[in-house]
């Protein structure tokens, strides 16, 4: 039986998102990573757990390293710490994913089969796998906010454009169609809404390169797509969209607003992947309120620091 989304009597829902896991092994540092999430996920008690992808790694490794032999069986161990909690969650898969071994469309399946997701394969028509959107209900069964999840591929699909995928003009009319309909149903304005996908869009630049943000930025830099697909423009458009929540770039943890809405980076969480000497692995909280269109967020790190205040960086200084 499908779960449902419900706001506490408190009025409060509560997101962990654990992002770039990069599960392979189940070796030594894939329990790490375990450990990582059960402490998380016992301080915090989230009403939903949102994986932003690359929870798996089927990519090359280096020489005398093992490869993921078992991409099912590294699933299995990944999600099992919100498995065996009971917690719903949600996934969208990133570049590293299903780069060997395994599709999107058997990965998707292999999630569909597990008691607590809440994930969806999407309309099959439509581009990725795991494009889908999910409502947070209050008591009554009034839905009261929503989460768009994205499936942001892999690597560019044009041979002349290096570097990574782009989220594709049919999931952008998807989403604008899924928050048309639903802006029909609803009152004076539509429903407020979050949305998760693992690449950034080019915008993360944006508001890095323009706005006040507050966190970390230690790539040299976003690690988007070449090609700016409007999903951000469409967001604006559809007035729905309050905050957006990615991963991939392992040493960013930072967010800014731009034109109206938060774009969030994670908290890395594996450690089966790349990091920064004294740059502790965690996780992104996602704190939403009834009726309210905004939302708190703050970062649980391994060592079970709370960092509610990140360093603030103005453009230019």
């Amino acid at each position: 039986m499908p779960h449902s989304l419900v706001f506490r009597e408190d009025h409060t829902f509560t997101i962990a998102q654990f992002t770039d896991l990069h599960w392979k092994d189940n070796g030594v540092l894939d329990q790490k990573t375990r450990r990582l999430m059960e402490d998380i996920l016992d301080a915090e008690q989230p009403d939903l757990v949102v994986f932003t992808g690359d929870v798996i790694y089927t990519g090359d490794v280096d020489p005398g390293d093992l490869i993921c032999e078992d991409p099912l069986g590294a699933l299995r161990e990944a999600v099992q710490s919100a498995e065996i909690r009971g917690i719903p969650w949600a996934i969208v898969f990133g570049n590293h994913d299903t780069e060997s071994i395994i599709t999107r469309e058997e990965l998707i399946h292999a999630v569909l089969q597990y008691p607590h997701t809440v994930a969806q394969r999407g309309p099959v028509e439509v581009s990725g796998e795991g494009n889908y959107r999910l409502s947070i209900q209050d008591a009554e069964g009034q839905s009261k906010f929503n989460l768009y999840f994205f499936d942001s591929g892999a690597y560019s699909p044009v041979p002349h454009i290096d570097g990574y995928d782009w989220i594709r003009s049919d999931q952008i009319e998807w989403y604008k169609k899924e928050s048309l309909q639903i802006r029909d149903t609803s009152a004076k304005q539509p429903l407020p809404a979050l949305a998760f996908f693992h690449i950034p869009f080019p915008e993360y630049q944006e508001v890095w390169d323009t706005k006040t943000c507050y966190g970390h930025f230690y790539e040299a830099s976003v690690s988007s797509s070449q090609v700016n697909s409007g999903l951000f423009a469409a967001m604006l458009e559809m007035g729905d969209i309050v905050g957006t929540f990615v991963g991939h770039d392992h040493i960013n943890d930072y967010w800014g607003e731009l034109h109206g809405i938060r774009l969030c980076y994670g908290r890395a969480s594996g450690y089966n992947t790349y990091g920064r000497e004294g740059f502790q692995r965690g996780a992104r909280m996602i704190r939403l309120r009834e009726d309210e269109r905004s939302f708190e967020t703050w970062l649980r790190l391994a060592d079970g620091t709370v960092i509610t205040e990140q360093p603030e960086h103005i453009p230019g200084t």
